[in-house]
């Protein structure tokens, strides 16, 4: 019985496009890199990716990005062209043993009279491999036994051990801009393997909806064309007319790209902070809706507010500060959807703020010099006089600022002192700058 690991992938630049039955996605596979639309990073004339291809010299590589921006198309197109024993694997169903069979077999290549054939393994949804799997690949990788491309939508520095990725190209794909699909949709309407047979006639209002509510994602684009094409009946002229309303019906929800569990819980999360940070309510309402839509936890996003209150806010309005702990409670307490509604007016109020950071540089100036200042001890008239201290000389000297003048009098609160807290001239921080002035007797 044959090994269907050892079966021969499809060819995707096969003359018919591949089987009929097969998704238009996979039929319009690109046959050359001139088929291939965005990318031009890394594809372009004279790109380094794309001389190793043309050449056959691709070394082990990684791809990693966004869904439907031609990771696979590519990896197979290499496949299909390279001078090799192809095996293709998803990391999802693959276990070590399929591993072992692929190096047993690239070693027998390596004895025997086929010495000059190589064996390229693609492996998509690398990151679902746990270490173990993947030092499996590691001597065969480092040894040019195999050659590996693998694929995926995480950030391979987060998910590939350090020993492996060493010896990969990495390679990160863009997300496919309006134009790009927009040459994807011409080419499924009039390619012999797409849907031209079909006789479809896409008004630009249709095709509009289909490309701007695709995410980026050439594979979904694909899917809700075809979908509209081969629903839809003929008229009496054979035309199949495909318009908004059926384009709507075909893809339905716009998909977020945003998970949880991904690099793009923490990307999103990052961009709502810088928002908020650079003063920008639009942009942060944006990125908090679609945190939000996608599912996210509320009380994830409240707590990013409350520190963006403090750490880039701070003293130059405290009411932020209050406000987002406000936000924090009535959040837990109402639960969505009108939680949503409590952390835009928290996150608008953030960005709108007057900004300053200088707590969040006064204590970390102040832990630095903890760690590596000279050791202080708390002088004697500032120590604690209850039980015995008194005895001891506690609080002896300490002056009660309320007995004095304007409720302040100078005297030493920390040997050797030194300036953590330098306040800006933002907001309500310019007030406090002009107190520490007088106080302090600086012009």
């Amino acid at each position: 019985m044959t090994d269907p690991l050892f079966e021969a992938p499809p060819d995707p630049a096969a003359e018919d496009g591949g089987p009929a039955f097969a998704p238009l996605a996979a039929r319009l596979a690109p046959r050359d890199l001139a088929d291939f639309s965005g990318q031009e990073h890394i594809l372009g004339e004279g790109k380094l990716l794309r001389r190793a291809i043309e050449a056959d010299t691709l070394k082990s590589a990684v791809f990693f990005g966004p869904p439907g921006s031609g990771k696979t198309a590519l990896a197979r197109y290499i496949a299909s062209r390279a001078n090799a024993k192809t095996f293709d694997l998803n990391a999802v169903m693959a276990g070590v043993a399929d591993l072992k069979k692929i190096i047993e077999f690239s070693r027998g290549l390596g004895a025997g009279l086929a010495q000059r054939q190589r064996v390229l393994l693609v492996l998509d949804e690398i990151h679902h491999f746990n270490r173990t799997q993947q030092d499996v690949l590691l001597p065969s990788v480092e040894k040019g036994e195999i050659i590996l491309i693998g694929m995926t939508t995480e950030n391979p520095f987060f998910y590939i051990n350090q020993a492996l990725l060493s010896r990969f190209i990495v390679v990160e794909f863009k997300q496919l801009a309006t134009e790009h699909l927009s040459a994807i949709f011409d080419r499924a309407l009039t390619a012999g393997a797409g849907l031209k047979d079909l006789n479809p006639s896409v008004t630009p209002e249709a095709k509009n909806y289909l490309v701007e509510n695709s995410s980026g994602d050439a594979r979904r684009l694909l899917n809700a064309l075809e979908l509209a094409v081969i629903t839809t009946k003929p008229g009496t002229d054979g035309r199949r007319v495909i318009d908004e309303s059926v384009a709507r019906e075909s893809i339905q929800r716009r998909s977020l790209r945003y998970d949880r569990s991904s690099d793009e819980h923490y990307d999103h999360i990052s961009a709502f902070i810088k928002s908020m940070r650079g003063s920008d309510p639009d942009a942060a309402t944006y990125w908090l809706a679609k945190m939000l839509e996608a599912g996210e936890d509320p009380r994830f996003v409240a707590r990013r507010i409350l520190i963006c209150a403090s750490e880039d806010v701070g003293n130059a309005n405290p009411m932020a500060l209050m406000l987002a702990q406000s936000a924090f409670s009535a959040a837990e307490v109402l639960g969505m959807p009108e939680a949503r509604i409590i952390l835009a007016q928290a996150a608008i109020y953030v960005a709108c703020s007057p900004k300053s950071n200088a707590a969040y540089l006064a204590v970390s100036a102040a832990q630095a010099e903890v760690r590596e200042g000279a050791e202080r001890a708390v002088p004697l008239h500032l120590r604690d006089a209850s039980k015995d201290g008194k005895a001891l000389g506690h609080g002896q000297g300490y002056k009660y600022p309320h007995d004095f003048k304007g409720h302040y009098v100078k005297q030493e609160y920390m040997p050797e002192p030194r300036t953590f807290y330098s306040p800006t001239e933002q907001g309500f921080e310019a007030e406090i700058a002009k107190r520490l002035k007088r106080l302090r007797g600086e012009k």
